[in-house]
């Protein structure tokens, strides 16, 4: 069996001169690899190897908008993804500002349907894009509130409580969203403060996605989850691409994506938060 270090110096035709480990999480390694002309890459391997195509492709499909940094995609296959290394500086002095409005240009770029042309992943779990949808709030119920609840009662993680909640945002999706309707839009799909880092200039840079064609409030309702995102940068983003009336409102319809997966990953403590946010509606 060939050792890692064989399979990467026969990918980049060079010697390996080093492997650092950077960690990575309950998926995945990462390693800055550096090879003998000087060259550095950051190469990530994931348990399930689909995750280095669908990263992969999820990179490329950002990086084609030619509105925010993205790492280049060296090589992928079901061993590795090998990515361009960036050394991170600290934030430029405008980092939120430039931050908010390249976001808001990318948030620009649209397509015909919801969805995406192959399903990928949001963390480890499956995230469905396909079938693709003319319609927004059949999609987002089905494909992503729908799909992470059947998850959620397949892991024994569902109640009473939520199995009401979930049927009732199933009969006034409508009506939440009411108001909001945009054409697709190409969306990071996992934008917290983990997912962004700076470049050597100390400008953003967007990494680890899960891409779709959604609805953007979906993507800047998940930079409020966790922090990482300040003031300037949304102030910035509505100044470029001011966002429709009510978006606030439908925050939270927003969020729940995001921590019925988490409850699906990490276990019942985010059962609770998963009510809170059906019950503002209600």
């Amino acid at each position: 069996m060939k050792t890692l270090n064989r399979k990467l110096e026969e990918e980049l035709h060079q010697n390996i001169v080093s492997i650092v480990s950077l960690g990575g999480g309950c998926i995945g390694n990462a390693n800055k690899v550096t090879v003998k002309d000087g060259t550095n890459y950051f190469v990530k391997q994931y348990l399930n190897s689909k995750i280095h195509f669908a990263e992969a492709n999820g990179l490329n499909e950002l990086k084609r908008t030619n509105t925010i940094r993205i790492p280049e995609v060296i090589k992928v296959n079901k061993d590795f993804l090998i990515l361009e290394f960036i050394e991170s500086a600290s934030k430029s002095k405008n980092f939120s500002n430039k931050f908010g409005r390249q976001f808001a240009e990318m948030h620009k770029t649209h397509n015909p349907k919801f969805g995406y042309v192959e399903d990928n992943f949001i963390g480890s779990t499956t995230q469905k894009n396909l079938p693709e949808s003319d319609s927004w709030t059949d999609f987002y119920f089905q494909n992503r509130i729908l799909f992470q609840y059947k998850l959620v009662e397949k892991n024994g993680y569902a109640n009473s409580e939520l199995k009401s909640g979930i049927s009732y945002l199933g009969q006034n999706i409508d009506k939440i969203l009411n108001g909001s309707e945009e054409p697709p839009t190409l969306l990071h799909g996992d934008l917290w403060g983990g997912n962004y880092i700076t470049d050597e200039q100390g400008n953003p840079c967007l990494i680890d996605p899960a891409v779709y064609f959604g609805h953007r409030e979906a993507d800047l309702a998940m930079t409020k989850l966790f922090g990482g995102f300040d003031s300037v940068f949304y102030q910035a983003y509505n100044e470029a691409y001011p966002l429709k009336d009510g978006w606030k409102y439908r925050e939270n319809i927003y969020k729940l994506y995001h921590i019925l997966n988490h409850l699906n990953l990490f276990g019942s403590g985010y059962l609770s938060q998963a009510l809170s946010l059906i019950n503002s509606y209600r």
